[in-house]
């Protein structure tokens, strides 16, 4: 069993109906992922909507939530940015005020203006140089190509970089040539995007799932499952679920889960800032019927 395993979901962002941060909301979404069995928390990911908050919030919002979490499950805060010593002071910030983990993508910005291989290689290892474990995130968001070769250097060479969150295309083909060059330098090899390929990804040698937070109380049983060789009930269980993450993956985005949170009643608003646009009312009915059938927490967590 490699040291990193299971679900550790991304945490919502709340909003109030005029757009500020909902904190309070904040805290009842913390708790609810902690009684949905979540192994960690990610803070501040793209399904936190980091590229819509302002420098100001994300430090609230780092201070508010590892202070909440208060050590009952491990935190990962991303830290991503194209300045490297912007990184590095996120990645201290993150260190000092008790997170697990640092989360990173290579460096982009935009379309066009991407980090070397050289240069990612050294973002990653000044941020290793904090002394916290790091988390690669390899996603199609930075158009930034990460070959296995570069990521098992990587992991040979920067001694915190200990976890890999892959999402590229062939997520499955990836993870397992990242297993067999990386060996035991791969201390996490994760897959992500709601988990749409995740029975082929833990076929490949994936340990976790870092999920949106809509509906880890089920997906877990799945990893546990299969971790514990039990592909059967673990493929039994991922068809049941994989309607609801189709839906979301491919119709809703992160959108689906602040839906469900207020469906849920856990909290008041679904308000996306600008230019995000507000999920469609049929495309919302959608989600919910697919969930009402599966009884997942959130739904009757807050009732």
């Amino acid at each position: 069993m490699r040291p990193y395993s299971g679900i550790w979901p991304v945490a919502p962002t709340p909003f109030k109906d005029d757009g500020t941060l909902d904190l309070d909301g904040m805290k009842r979404v913390l708790d609810l992922m902690i009684d949905q069995g979540v192994d960690g928390i990610c803070i501040l990911a793209n399904f936190s909507e980091q590229f819509l908050i302002s420098d100001a919030e994300r430090d609230t919002l780092t201070r508010l939530c590892l202070a909440h979490v208060d050590g009952r499950v491990p935190v990962i805060v991303t830290v991503s940015h194209f300045a490297t010593e912007i990184v590095v002071q996120r990645a201290v910030q993150a260190k000092d005020l008790g997170a697990s983990v640092v989360m990173m993508m290579a460096p982009y910005h935009g379309a066009l203006l991407k980090g070397t291989p050289e240069q990612t290689f050294e973002q990653f290892a000044h941020v290793g140089e904090v002394g916290i474990p790091i988390m690669l995130q390899d996603a199609p968001l930075s158009g930034v190509d990460l070959p296995v070769a570069l990521l098992v250097r990587m992991a040979r060479e920067i001694e915190m970089l200990k976890l890999f969150k892959i999402e590229c295309p062939g997520t499955a083909s990836k993870l397992r040539g990242l297993i067999a060059q990386g060996g035991d330098a791969i201390e996490g090899p994760f897959d992500g995007e709601e988990a749409i390929t995740l029975l082929a990804d833990l076929d490949a040698g994936a340990t976790g799932s870092m999920t949106s937070a809509l509906i880890p109380d089920l997906i877990k049983p799945i990893i546990s499952d299969h971790l514990n060789g039990d592909r059967v009930s673990a493929k039994t269980a991922y068809r049941r679920v994989l309607p609801v993450i189709n839906h979301e993956n491919r119709q809703c985005g992160f959108r689906a889960t602040k839906e469900a949170l207020v469906e849920g009643h856990v909290i008041h608003s679904a308000f996306c800032r600008h230019p995000i646009a507000p999920l469609p009312a049929p495309t919302r009915s959608e989600l919910i019927d697919h969930l009402r059938p599966l009884d997942p927490l959130i739904l009757r967590w807050a009732k």
